[in-house]
């Protein structure tokens, strides 16, 4: 390890290099020269070392040694934020091009890595911005809001799979169940396929049977009509595989369905846990003020853009990191402007179901978006040009904590009636 060789106070930069199991750390000075490098290991050993590296070479409360490094996660990254010093989370990519000019042969090594990100504090740290100094609350709402997300993506695949995989034996268990709202991650279709999962045992299925299935699956009404229909469809004539490969794929059928049942099961809670912790922010009244913004997608809102007031200087800003802002690539004579492809991409899903349900409640919202369709945008682009307005009336009114007025945000359209045609269409 090289030794300090100067006590002059200065201005210092720390580079953090991370790996699974230990991160090498070096910290320079104003000038770039190297004061100390290290490996420390990924444990609560490692980091006292660290924040004693950092004490030695002048951090104090009063004024922190920033510290880059390329992931805004993990352990390490909780512990220094809890310490109050500023982290920059840089993107791999980015230093893999900051790494080129300092090494015209491409070298590369951990411990150059850890230089080339204090060096990238020490010549561009306004090029770059802070982690958020978001509550922990609005953090814990950002992480049961993308596990929610999470378990509802596994849940539409495994149903996408499940129903392929039925449609290559037992094709009448999709007439009976696929039409219906919700498809195959129905509690009553999953119920009934358990007990029903080949075209044999289907066929012989007591209407008892599908009462029971039915009645454990929550339904409280009309369930001998659901009986009757689908033991009718089950005993309809279909095609069918050889018995012993129906047999084997019912066995399939029934993994996929266990798979099935622990998604459901994980959005559901993971669902109510992200409400109850939503509903407990100071900020949740002003976004469910906005039409089409219920409680999940609010919900996701609020993890993305955090509650950090600083954390956009202005509503451009905001509208850049959702991807609602269309980007301008110009060079010589040719301009050509596109929809942004670098955002967050989650933030972006949250708000296409935003402005969507909006169109259905908003006479400005929907006012807006048919008035971008006349002008010649196609859907996607009317509902981002919808979501990048959203945006910025939302960035005002959580800056100045007000509710979201329709009449101040539309104007005349928000009392225009809303027309009988579906958003989509």
């Amino acid at each position: 390890m090289n030794q300090l060789t100067t006590t002059t106070p200065s201005v210092r930069f720390c580079g953090i290099d991370w790996a699974d199991d230990h991160h090498d750390v070096a910290v320079i000075d104003e000038a770039g020269t190297v004061l100390v490098t290290k490996r420390i290991d990924d444990t609560a050993a490692g980091l006292a070392d660290l924040l004693d590296v950092l004490a030695t070479y002048g951090d104090t409360p009063q004024n922190p040694i920033p510290v880059a490094i390329e992931t805004s996660r993990g352990l390490l990254v909780a512990c220094l934020r809890e310490t109050g010093r500023p982290i920059y989370a840089i993107n791999p990519m980015a230093v893999a091009r900051y790494r080129d000019r300092s090494s015209v042969a491409g070298r590369k090594s951990d411990a150059f890595d850890a230089r080339t990100l204090a060096n990238i504090l020490r010549t561009d740290r306004h090029e770059h911005r802070a982690l958020p100094e978001d509550t922990t609350l609005v953090q814990s709402i950002r992480v049961l809001a993308r596990a929610q997300q999470d378990a509802v993506w596994d849940r539409v695949q495994l149903q996408n799979r499940l129903r392929a995989h039925l449609r290559q034996y037992f094709p009448g268990f999709l007439d009976a169940y696929e039409k219906a709202s919700g498809g195959l991650s129905r509690p009553d279709a999953r119920a009934v396929l358990a007990i029903a999962s080949t075209p044999a045992a289907a066929s012989r299925v007591t209407k008892a049977q599908l009462r029971a299935a039915l009645r454990r699956a929550g339904r409280q009404r009309g369930i001998e009509a659901e009986v009757d229909r689908v033991q009718r469809t089950f005993r309809e004539q279909q095609m069918r595989q050889a018995s012993d490969i129906e047999l084997a794929m019912g066995h399939q059928c029934l993994a996929l369905l266990r798979q099935l049942d622990a998604a459901a099961v994980s959005a559901r809670e993971l669902e109510q846990a992200l409400l109850a912790a939503f509903d407990t922010h100071p900020d949740a009244e002003i976004l469910t003020s906005f039409p089409g913004m219920a409680g999940i997608s609010a919900a996701r809102v609020l993890g993305e853009i955090g509650d950090d007031r600083t954390r956009f200087i202005d509503a451009r800003g905001l509208k850049a990191y959702a991807g609602s802002a269309p980007i301008t690539r110009a060079s010589g004579k040719s301009s050509f402007v596109s929809r942004r492809r670098v955002k967050n991409h989650r933030l972006a899903d949250a708000g296409y179901n935003w402005t969507l349900a909006s169109l259905r409640n908003s006479p400005g919202a929907r006012s807006h978006y048919d008035r971008r369709r006349a002008l010649g945008d196609r859907h996607s682009a009317a509902q981002r040009n919808l979501y990048n307005r959203f945006l910025g009336m939302l960035f005002h009114c959580i800056q100045t904590r007000t509710h979201f007025d329709e009449e101040a945000a539309f104007g005349h359209a928000a009392t225009a009636p809303l027309p009988a045609v579906e958003a989509a269409a």
